[in-house]
């Protein structure tokens, strides 16, 4: 005997097929199981263990969807924007006295007749977005994945149809999609047939909300063998399944006249398959920021603290000349972008850290703000940009609200991954009056700097969601709307020409970014009796400093640390974070 009589890869419903026969002759039984995995989830995670089976899985998005094909493996990269609750789906019956499953399809096959036994299931739906702000050097090369894939599906296309054909021999279903021609089995899409009674019951009569740009490709991703807690809205998952879309009818509306009013009205309202194609989720993994480098690597555990210097030294370098040799400045902000949220303390996000660089005007703005603002997309897996003006306050949306019209929770500019960087530019602020969207949006800013958190608009009421957002301000003063956790006057002494930096350099200085965010941290008790003493002191020398400065300027240590790659902290770490303090301060008188 040879390989296995399938391939997850070119045809992932053979494989779930063969399972199930296998799971059946164990004495697995569809009466009484309610849809519980048979074995497919292992299958499929043993086939795909490790990066270099999963890299050969073609990327789901605005470009690959015009050549890959219904009912092959690919996998998805994006946010989870909304959870529209369960289905019920027809997910097995017997064909005489075989049973025959549906599972990981939109289309269920029964035989005809009212005596045909069949069992409902039940699929959790979510829809998923790209991730907002999501960089380019993030995503995969869709041509390459294209080549590899069709020579795949090239090298395969003649065995799949050889082992189907011995499959629908060997287990005698005419059920097969092989067999399917002529067979006396009615097809019926799933969401026609049955419903849950949850909010969201039935998925084609779904609004689509507001793609995150035109290009953007969301994705309806079915679940089936994942507890709920597994996954909750705004996580950035990698799911891997079966897709179902229809080409015909994507062909179709990208046909029809743009002013075709019965188009408008159905996409208002629905989710059709060809603009948002489903995918039958087989395995996922919620992605971190190492997940998207090349190789999907970190740097070596910190033993030898000498490379981290090394990366270290030249990215101060290069942040340094872009802020026009202000050496200040770069610190504080390699320390705030190496900053994320560790811990909340009732309504404390522990770890935070945002800055307000100050006296930028427009005309700085445009060379200094343009230029940082570029290289942080060129190191950062998702970054965003907002205007700071009285009217992108008063007309913006950036809380995310429920319509319960068509029962969807629609997306705000704020409704982002954790992980986020979010750049607000204030220095185009003129005097002004809020009015009412102006406030709450004003308001949301704020509480997202102070608490980390984005309050949703349920209409009859509200909730606040926890998130991790590093803000970076531009103002030309101390911004009244934003008051950051540190406040630092730009200085810079010249403007330096772009510097060239090579991809190697680059992927060098993501990778240290990630593995610095990555690092656990702790303070020996031997220098927490030192830090303690400085702290008191420092509140004795100015009675004005607060629990959350003295707060602050430990997680700067614990960034100033890192940094250098290592997890304790030094006395050598923790002066410098003191003078870096002193000098921030002589800059404010």
């Amino acid at each position: 005997m040879g390989g296995p009589a399938y391939d997850c890869l070119t045809n992932p419903l053979g494989a779930v097929r063969f399972s199930f026969v296998n799971a059946l002759s164990s004495g697995y039984d569809p009466a009484s199981s309610v849809g519980k995995d048979w074995g497919v989830v292992d299958l499929f995670r043993h086939y795909f263990s490790d990066e270099s089976a999963i890299s050969q899985v073609p990327v789901l998005d605005s470009s690959s969807i015009k050549w890959v094909q219904p009912k092959t493996l690919v996998r998805f990269r994006g946010m989870i924007q909304d959870m529209l609750g369960n289905e019920f789906y027809a997910g097995a019956y017997k064909d005489d006295t075989t049973w025959r499953t549906n599972k990981y399809s939109d289309v269920a096959q029964f035989p005809e007749g009212s005596s045909t036994e069949m069992k409902v299931w039940e699929r959790r739906l979510l829809y998923c977005v790209p991730v907002p702000g999501q960089n380019q050097w993030t995503e995969c090369s869709s041509q390459e994945l294209k080549n590899r894939f069709l020579d795949l599906t090239g090298q395969n296309r003649e065995k799949r149809v050889r082992v189907d054909e011995e499959m629908t021999d060997s287990i005698d279903s005419n059920a097969l999609e092989a067999g399917l021609n002529g067979s006396p089995f009615k097809k019926m899409k799933v969401g026609e047939a049955t419903s849950s009674a949850s909010e969201s019951q039935v998925p084609q009569s779904s609004g689509i909300p507001p793609a995150t740009s035109t290009e953007s490709l969301p994705c309806l991703v079915k679940m089936y063998d994942s507890p709920e807690s597994d996954l909750k809205l705004n996580d950035v998952v990698e799911f891997l399944g079966v897709l179902t879309f229809d080409p015909i009818v994507m062909m179709d509306t990208d046909s029809l006249d743009e002013n075709s009013d019965d188009l408008s009205e159905a996409e208002s309202v629905q989710m059709p398959s060809a603009k948002v194609p489903r995918l039958h989720c087989l395995i996922h993994r919620k992605l971190e920021t190492q997940h998207f480098l090349r190789g999907s690597s970190l740097l070596p555990e910190p033993k030898s603290p000498q490379i981290f210097k090394e990366i270290r030294e030249s990215l101060m370098k290069y942040l340094t000349g872009l802020l026009g040799n202000d050496h200040i400045a770069s610190q504080f902000l390699l320390l705030h972008l190496l900053s994320k949220v560790h811990g909340r303390v009732d309504n404390v996000a522990v770890g935070k850290l945002s800055l307000n660089l100050i006296h930028l005007n427009k005309e700085s703005m445009s060379i200094f703000g343009t230029q940082l603002s570029d290289a942080l997309k060129s190191l950062l897996p998702f970054t965003q940009s907002i205007p700071l003006t009285i009217e992108y306050l008063n007309t913006a949306s950036l809380g995310p609200k429920k319509d319960y019209r068509i029962n969807r929770l629609m997306p705000g500019v704020l409704q982002i991954a954790d992980g986020t960087h979010l750049i607000l530019d204030e220095t185009e602020l003129q005097p002004g009056t809020l009015n009412s969207v102006g406030v709450e949006n004003a308001n949301l800013l704020k509480n997202l700097l102070e608490c980390q958190k984005v309050e949703y608009d349920f209409q009859y009421y509200k909730m606040e969601m926890a998130t991790d957002v590093q803000m970076l301000i531009f103002s030309e003063g101390k911004s009244n709307i934003m008051p950051a956790d540190l406040v630092l006057p730009f200085q810079p002494s010249q403007v330096n020409s772009l510097e060239v930096i090579t991809p190697e350099t680059a992927e060098a200085w993501r990778c240290y970014l990630a593995t610095c965010k990555s690092l656990p941290h702790s303070i020996g008790q031997e220098l927490q009796q030192v830090v303690e003493n400085d702290l008191v002191a420092a509140r004795q020398t100015d009675r004005s400093l607060g629990s959350q400065d003295l707060s602050r300027l430990l997680t700067m240590a614990r960034m100033m640390s890192v940094s250098y790659g290592e997890t304790t902290l030094s006395l050598e770490h923790w002066q410098m974070v003191l003078e870096l303090e002193r000098l921030r301060k002589e800059r404010l008188k």
